[in-house]
């Protein structure tokens, strides 16, 4: 038991630091891309991105987390042939929805700018974007895989090897196409973006080779007892499914979106503008904290689907408590640090005002984003994949009507307040379901409101304070994150909120 707590400890670890730089690499590439690009081409990218991650959803999502259930059953029967099976299955299974996906994509490119997106421009990225499309289902498969055997080292390397080549890659393209206007940018960064993915399968089947050999023997328990194909279904189809579905509404709301926002009073390049700095400047940097919470979500999809296999009914629910606990007592004070460090930080990672008036405004749903993500992940490790995919179906149908109906009489803070009640929806919806199938107790007071006073009052004493000198973006931002941080950890210890038994 201590020697699988440690495991688990050193692989959260790693993903952890692995997520940090990740997104430390992420958020200076985002810099850099803002300036070369501008907030307009940032928003062409964006709705771009949202066909890529809607192909991405159907050629890869769900794999993942079914090879991780299924190479763990193996595992713990010892079995090592049908491991390999279950991940040569599982490979010709996703190459064969990503070709079809790619070459749907591709011929229906033109169309797609045109009619869905709104801007010819658009063409181009999207054909390009099709390379990388089997590569990146190959590359979950081995991901799921690696998940399983408890060894987050090679996704994790793999990882930060993609994102550098992505940041090289990019910014030679970019480069060497900026003078052609941001049609030929857009599509450079999407070039690069899908070389990147192929150099990480490259890296991630290499990996798996290695340890292959080294690990898995062969032996004789040849039979896998259930149908790969069945178990697919099973686990996979929902969260695809979902996945999908939710993709595509959600692309649906990111070509809806700049056309209502220019509807309300905006110009085209304003609107564009708004909507490449909602989702490439401020929703990135907000979600930059939170490496060790995706983490935590991750490796819980194996160790929750054991014990609940098991019928360790005290341990999943035990699990689920401390997990709640923890993503909540973090996201507090980070809520707060972005509510009034926005400006600041806004001109000191984009050199844009606006940035930091959208951090402000959604700095409050923090918590809820935060909360949403591990419960994802807790569900799909109780096997809750049906739940989660209703959920956000439901979600995403609700938000996309408010947008049809309000977003052109209210503007910007129209679409604010729509992204305020959608994770309010969902966070219940999965917090709730979580409740219920782990039979877990929420503690209002420990977890919610005397988090809150703590970070809010002691956010907000300290700002208070700082505002009374004349400090630069670069000063500021550092004395009010690192006191404000350790104040509010001093005061939960204290307090006993969190106690060695929680982190245990």
């Amino acid at each position: 038991m201590r020697k699988n707590k440690v495991i688990f400890i050193k692989n959260a670890l790693i993903l952890t630091v692995t997520g940090l730089l990740i997104r430390f690499l992420g958020m200076l590439f985002r810099v850099w891309l803002a300036s070369a690009v501008g907030a307009e081409g940032l928003g062409l990218y964006s709705q771009v991105f949202s066909f890529y991650m809607l192909a991405s959803a159907f050629a890869s999502t769900g794999i993942n987390t079914a090879v991780t259930r299924m190479v763990s059953d193996e595992l713990s029967r010892g079995n090592h042939s049908g491991v390999k099976k279950v991940l040569k299955r599982c490979v010709a299974v996703t190459l064969s929805i990503a070709l079809v996906s790619s070459a749907v994509i591709f011929f229906s490119a033109d169309f797609i700018g045109a009619h869905f997106i709104g801007d010819e421009r658009a063409s181009d990225a999207l054909k390009t974007l099709v390379i990388s499309l089997p590569f990146m289902g190959v590359s979950s498969c081995f991901k799921g895989y690696f998940i399983a055997r408890k060894k987050a080292a090679p996704a994790s390397s793999s990882q930060i090897f993609e994102q550098l080549s992505r940041i090289a890659l990019v910014m030679f393209l970019v480069s060497k196409t900026a003078k052609k206007g941001i049609a030929a940018s857009c599509r450079a960064v999407i070039l690069g973006d899908s070389l990147a993915e192929v150099l990480s399968c490259i890296y991630m089947y290499i990996s798996y080779i290695v340890d292959k050999n080294r690990h898995l023997c062969n032996d004789n328990h040849s039979v896998l007892g259930y149908s790969v194909l069945s178990k697919l279904r099973h686990i996979a189809l929902p969260i695809v499914s979902g996945r999908y579905l939710n993709s595509l509404l959600r692309t649906a709301e990111n070509m809806l979106v700049p056309r209502q926002l220019e509807a309300s009073g905006m110009t085209q390049s304003a609107a564009l503008s708004v909507f490449g700095v909602i989702k490439g400047m401020a929703l990135p940097l907000i979600f930059f904290p939170a490496s060790f919470l995706n983490a935590m979500s991750t490796l819980l999809i194996p160790e929750m689907s054991e014990a609940a296999t098991l019928g360790r009914d005290l341990k999943v629910k035990y699990t689920a408590e401390k997990c709640v606990h923890i993503t909540l007592l973090s996201a507090f004070p980070l809520a707060v640090i972005f509510l009034y460090a926005s400006k600041p930080l806004g001109l000191l990672f984009y050199k844009d005002t606006l940035s930091g008036e959208i951090i402000r405004l959604l700095s409050p749903i923090i918590p809820l984003m935060y909360l949403d993500s591990v419960c994802d992940g807790l569900l799909k490790g109780l096997d809750e994949q049906a739940s989660i995919f209703r959920n956000s179906i439901l979600d995403s149908i609700i938000r996309l009507s408010l947008i049809m109906l309000f977003l052109k009489e209210l503007g910007l803070y129209g679409f604010i307040g729509i992204m305020y009640f959608s994770n309010a929806f969902t966070c219940c919806l999965n917090l709730f379901r979580l409740k219920r199938r782990a039979k877990m107790r929420i503690r209002w007071f420990k977890w919610l409101v005397y988090p809150f006073l703590f970070a809010l009052s002691i956010g907000t004493t300290i700002y208070l304070i700082l505002d009374c000198f004349s400090l630069n973006d670069i000063v500021f931002s550092l004395i009010f994150v690192s006191s404000t941080a350790l104040i509010y950890l001093f005061a939960v210890i204290k307090c006993r909120l969190i106690t060695r038994e929680d982190l245990q």
